[in-house]
């Protein structure tokens, strides 16, 4: 048995109790770490406290080994239970999808747990869900690679009044390109795309196309470490945003779209203070 289990957005105590439940049955335990992180990222000691709970060793499970190892822990599922574990919920990411797909034509059954996503965390800044069109990612620009197609799906959806959820870059042991000429696999430190350099890179590609689906005076809200107890929105234009420290990561940043009174009623909660809502008071409203 396969298990997929969702953990979550904060720290080790979002697992659901079913979740919970399944883990401690499962003999392996993988966790996926290179779509999301949770708050505490992948320090000694934040895998100590997930594995002390647990009471389980964790084996990471990098982009390496789940795009291109991921046949062996379906081997292993053939034999006994096995949890992968996920940031967010498990099909917050196509990869998670195709690991079921990939299971089920090899005979393996598959029980998946869902927990809170980016996609419905989001929520809180005030903007309503179902008035959300495609969500977009936006990758780390290099010097020679500033890809833009996303641009039409935000072009898109601002047409149609509706807000753009960006899923910033991360980069986790991703191998340089010299160690992959050379054949022998050397990894940069650990990226997070912040807000600001979303923004930056946004504003350089309306510069370059001119199409005008968005501007400096557009409205955005930054989100910084969703779901952690100290989590940071902040809501402003993206030149006002782009002067604030939105601090660790992760960040996920929404370009607002036509808003009804009662979403600007709730941005207006977030908007030029920098502060955030407190996430305790939240959760038990």
């Amino acid at each position: 048995m396969l298990y997929l289990i969702g953990l979550g957005l904060g720290d080790e105590k979002d697992i659901t109790l079913r979740g919970l439940e399944a883990v401690k049955k499962c003999e392996k335990v993988y966790m996926e770490a290179y779509t999301s992180l949770l708050s505490f990222g992948l320090s000694t000691d934040g895998l100590s406290t997930l594995e002390k709970l647990y009471g389980k060793p964790i084996t990471i499970a990098d982009r390496e080994m789940v795009e291109e190892k991921v046949d062996s822990v379906l081997s292993e599922a053939t034999s006994f239970d096995v949890a992968f574990l996920v940031v967010g919920d498990p099909f917050g990411a196509t990869t998670h999808t195709d690991l079921v797909v990939r299971a089920k034509e090899l005979g393996v059954e598959v029980k998946v747990v869902h927990n809170a996503s980016v996609m419905n965390a989001v929520g809180i800044c005030g903007l309503q869900l179902y008035r959300y069109g495609e969500t977009i990612s936006i990758p780390f620009f290099t010097d020679t690679w500033k890809p833009d197609s996303f641009y039409q799906k935000i072009q898109r959806n601002r047409e149609l009044g509706l807000h753009t959820l960006c899923l910033l870059d991360i980069k986790v042991k991703e191998p340089t390109w010299e160690s992959l000429c050379r054949g022998k696999k050397l990894y940069e430190p650990p990226r997070f795309m912040t807000i600001n350099t979303a923004i930056e890179q946004l504003l350089e590609i309306e510069q370059n196309r001119g199409e005008s689906a968005y501007n400096e005076d557009t409205n955005c809200v930054g989100l910084a470490r969703l779901g952690s107890e100290d989590q940071k929105i902040v809501a402003g234009s993206m030149r006002q945003l782009l002067a604030v420290d939105f601090g660790a990561p992760l960040h996920c940043l929404v370009i607002v779209g036509t808003t009804h009174p009662l979403e600007e009623e709730m941005l207006n909660v977030f908007k030029l203070k920098g502060e955030s809502l407190d996430h305790k008071d939240h959760r038990t409203a």
